[in-house]
């Protein structure tokens, strides 16, 4: 008895979810195994050859999927994440304090943190590497300038505030101390950058009239 193309669609349907959960798990160890290699040895430490040796997937599947090394790189590069949820602490110091203890934290162990500076070197040369990089920089500030908002809605500081020097002055202290000068970012360096720049603002503020 012959069987219908209704009743063979169910098994077809099977199969190709299983073909698509199997190109789904090597995209991701290929792209896990990007991730290990950039943090150990930045964008140079990264070849084909290597992530298919360690990673167990075939070269032929990896060009497939990213026909360039470059591909590749860009693919893991984009995924450096620094998502991270807002603090809402009732306060502009708290928040701002809880939000930079974060971000210390993830420059102490998150595995980006490695590998950003080898993607600024590379920035300066490759336009699509620049584009992530202020994809990253964009991400980093984002819950500050959500942070300065709040604190303007509550008339905490000047409604006018321009978020971007407070932003930078306060990530700015963090990347210098983890990429130039190595000194320890700790929570007592933390708390002095929030209380500079709490002190500036409260100077900036104006007085009664």
């Amino acid at each position: 008895m012959s069987t219908s193309p209704r009743s063979r669609a169910p098994a077809s349907a099977i199969e190709t979810a299983a073909v698509d959960e199997r190109v789904r798990r090597s995209k991701e160890t290929v792209l896990k195994t990007t991730a290990e290699l950039l943090a150990e040895g930045g964008l140079g430490g990264v070849s084909v050859d290597e992530v298919a040796r360690r990673s167990g997937v075939a070269k032929t599947t990896i060009y497939r999927h990213w026909p360039t090394r470059s591909d590749l790189l860009m693919d893991a590069c984009s995924r450096l994440g620094t998502e991270q949820e807002v603090p809402d602490t009732g306060s502009f110091a708290g928040d701002l304090a809880a939000q930079l203890t974060t971000v210390a934290r993830l420059l102490r162990t998150a595995r980006w943190a490695s590998v950003v500076p080898s993607v600024v070197d590379a920035a300066e040369r490759d336009a699509d590497l620049a584009t992530i990089l202020g994809r990253i920089q964009i991400g980093h500030a984002a819950p500050f300038r959500e942070i300065i908002a709040r604190a303007a809605a509550r008339g905490e500081i000047p409604a006018n505030t321009d978020p971007s020097p407070m932003v930078a002055s306060l990530l700015g202290p963090l990347f210098y101390r983890r990429w130039f000068t190595r000194e320890p970012i700790d929570d007592t360096f933390v708390a002095g950058i929030v209380a500079q720049l709490l002190a500036h603002a409260a100077g900036a503020a104006p007085g009664p009239v």
